[in-house]
């Protein structure tokens, strides 16, 4: 018998991969768990520990170029999860503030570091401008914490994101200049080349990217696929920020804005995305930085500590002061400021650059080849000299430590003062549960995705999927429509979400779903519409006599042409007088969730006075929207000169005798086969709690009472959540 021979030498520092794989895999799993019952961030954990198991600790591994490869992917991934999860409506609203902030966490630290350069460390100016570069530059090393916390769309991660960017740029656009300068390669073409490549990769990653991930994204929907070919994108666009002359991190943030609307924050796809970024990547980086740590440093005399020292205190001093400043010009919180001066006072990936890039650079190049010529040894004069670099990274340690115990300070305050103004938003989505029914497998995921856009935020557990098969089908029917299920909830489990299954035997359809909605209390009914057949002439009259009239949920009928991620834009149609029917704010909330998650505009055709109610939620609660004037439905057809191919058209239709009803609404279905089946469509049947029948209803019934009550009260809440009184 033989034996596979195994590579079993445990000498230090280990050489088995498969042993450092491991050991870096539990270092990542207790790391955290260990530090944090002692409210230690678990970047630090991380951080630390890397320290401990490196070169310059107790030497266990190599920061080898796996250690390497697999931190410079965590780097890039920050800034791209960065990109991905920014509200691009904050961003763009927020811009001029991301500006201000940019300038002043760039300009400040320029001026104390040239000042604390010439004359408290004696360096020359060049060498002065250099190092205040690495000061004015900083790494969303503590984004991840912020995330965990749940407020990447506070509009100060948002500011402090987009000010990110702009000092990112501005200081590593300053290394090349000064690396330019010191080695004599800048001169005019410098500047020329400098700038059309720029003006290249950011027209091809902005908007070469988008058309080529909607195009993918349309006819490829298998999940790994689509997760392999973001990561390609990425890292794709970080090499062509390189090409371009920038640092890789300014690509990989920009290919996030670019994929930021096709990638809905609840989809499954970024669910992926995170996790596999929070589980390795990240912590690959984090343990990397650590091994940089060198406590010896300490000990090499007074000069490396006073340069640390200076470089501490003139880094961290000068990230707090822009951050106070962009919170008084800006009249944010004490919190708020904890979480800008805890995002922009990490210095790692940036300064570790240009640390670097000064290190090599050597002055006196001419007159050591000249010595070597007579055979003399002169010593090399450094851009940046040993004190300067190992005064780095102890600046990089204690810097980080600073902004994680500052991050989640603040976050922690921030995320229970936003959980204490949700009240109401969480009593919404106690109420919310939202049923689809179908009976298609091929469509079963998009209407999945569909709920996973219309639901509330925290709402984890409120989704069904619901199967109806004939009393005395056979097995082969049987087995399908239990796939089909099976397929709704391994698609919303892929976004961390619980969907309840539900396979009900029935002869009769329409029972079987109305006894669904009772059982369950469903609020939002989500059915599907096939593809290729559209819709009867007679579809309103039979849907309203059947579902429709024996359920009074929220109901919205879907047809899917393409992947909801890739829609541009939601074109929302309000009839007249829409405002007056009952359930008008429960599914006008469910129109600003699709644009919350989905980051994609909403354009609103409506009269003049249903706009004005319309505009006024939005100005307390602002999406990305306009509005367009839309009286005639004599004259629907009207709506086909903005509809695009990558428009979803949501309709808002309503019964007979109803405030909203248009006598052209039975026309509907013949336009949208006609005219709009390339597009994706939404039927959207509002809460009528009064039916054709009321005449019928015994309002004095104690049940029928309470559920009028319980209503009203869910409205009032939803009302609440847009600040109405």
């Amino acid at each position: 018998m033989t034996f596979l021979a195994l590579d079993t030498n445990f000498s230090i520092p280990l050489k088995n991969p498969v042993l450092i794989f491991s050991l870096i895999l539990f270092i990542i799993l207790f790391a955290p768990l260990l530090l944090n019952k002692i409210r230690i961030p678990h970047l630090i954990g991380l951080i630390i520990a890397g320290a401990l198991i490196g070169p310059n600790g107790f030497y266990i591994m190599d920061r080898d170029s796996s250690i390497i490869l697999f931190g410079n992917a965590g780097l890039l991934y920050i800034m791209f999860l960065a990109g991905l999860e920014i509200d691009l409506a904050e961003f763009k609203k927020n811009s001029g503030k991301s500006l201000v902030f940019g300038l002043l966490t760039f300009s400040i630290p320029m001026i104390l570091g040239i000042f604390s350069g010439q004359y408290i460390l004696k360096f020359s100016l060049m060498t002065s401008v250099l190092l205040a570069s690495m000061y004015a530059s900083h790494t969303l090393l503590t984004y991840p914490l912020i995330s965990k916390f749940g407020i990447t769309k506070n509009r100060a991660v948002n500011i402090t994101v987009g000010g990110t960017v702009i000092t990112d740029t501005m200081a590593l656009l300053v290394l090349a200049v000064i690396a330019g300068m010191a080695t004599g390669n800048v001169d005019e073409s410098f500047w020329y080349r400098l700038i059309i490549s720029v003006i290249i990769f950011g027209t091809v990653v902005l908007v070469g990217f988008p058309i080529l991930a909607r195009w993918f994204f349309k006819n490829f929907d298998d999940s790994i696929s689509q997760y392999i070919f973001v990561l390609a994108l990425l890292f794709l666009g970080a090499f062509a920020a390189e090409v371009a002359g920038l640092e890789a991190i300014i690509g990989a943030f920009l290919v996030g804005l670019a994929l930021n609307k096709l990638i809905p924050h609840t989809s499954p796809l970024m669910n992926r995305i995170e996790f596999v970024g929070n589980a390795l990547f990240i912590p690959f980086f984090l343990i990397g930085v650590g091994m940089l740590i060198d406590y010896r440093v300490f000990f090499h005399g007074y000069e490396t500590l006073l340069v640390a020292a200076v470089m501490i205190v003139a880094a961290t001093s000068s990230k707090f002061l822009a951050a106070f400043l962009t919170q008084k010009i800006f009249g944010f919180s004490k919190d708020e400021r904890l979480v800008i001066f805890g995002l922009s006072n990490a210095q790692a990936a940036a300064t570790l650059a240009a640390v670097l890039v000064g290190y090599n650079i050597i002055l006196n190049v001419e007159e050591i080849k000249a010595a070597e010529a007579i055979g003399e040894v002169i010593e090399p004069v450094r851009l940046l000299n040993d004190s300067v670099l190992n005064g780095t990274i102890l600046m990089i340690l204690v810097t980080c430590t600073i902004a994680s115990f500052a991050a989640q300070k603040g976050a922690q305050a921030l995320a229970l003062k936003e959980m204490s103004n949700e009240e109401s938003d969480e009593q919404t989505e106690e109420e919310e549960r939202i049923l689809i029914a179908s009976h298609q497998e091929k469509q079963v995921e998009e209407l999945v995705q569909l709920a996973l856009l219309i639901k509330s935020p925290k709402n984890k557990s409120g989704l069904y999927g619901l199967t109806v098969v004939e009393e005395y089908g056979d097995e082969i029917t049987d087995k399908a429509a239990k796939r089909i299920l099976e397929k709704a909830v391994i698609t919303a489990s892929g976004a961390d979400v619980r969907l309840q299954d539900i396979l009900r035997y029935d002869v009769n359809v329409v029972n079987a779903i109305t006894g669904t909605i009772k059982e369950k209390k469903i609020t939002e009914l989500i059915l599907g519409l096939n593809p290729q057949k559209g819709l009867s002439k007679n579809f309103l009259g039979n849907l309203t006599e059947g579902i429709l009239a024996k359920n009074n949920v929220t109901t919205l009928i879907y047809k899917p042409a393409q992947p909801l991620a890739t829609i541009k834009r939601h074109l929302v149609v309000v009839p007249d007088k829409a405002e007056k029917e009952i359930g008008f704010l429960f599914w006008m909330y469910k129109i600003w969730n699709i644009s919350k998650n989905s980051g994609a505009k909403v354009v609103f055709y409506s009269t003049e006075n249903t706009s004005k109610i319309i505009k006024s939620i939005n100005e307390r609660q602002p999406i990305n929207c306009e509005f367009n004037v839309f009286d005639d439905w004599d004259d629907f057809l009207i709506l086909s000169r903005d509809v695009r191919i990558d428009d979803n058209i949501i309709i808002q239709l309503s019964r007979p005798h109803k405030p909203s009803y248009q006598l052209n609404m039975v026309k509907v279905p013949h336009y949208l086969n006609k005219y709009f089946m390339q597009n994706n469509f939404i039927l959207v049947y509002p809460i009528q709690y009064i039916t054709e029948h009321s005449e019928n209803l015994d309002l004095k019934n104690p049940s029928m009472t309470d559920s009028i009550e319980k209503l009203d009260d869910l409205g009032k809440t939803i009302a609440k959540i847009f600040k109405f009184k």
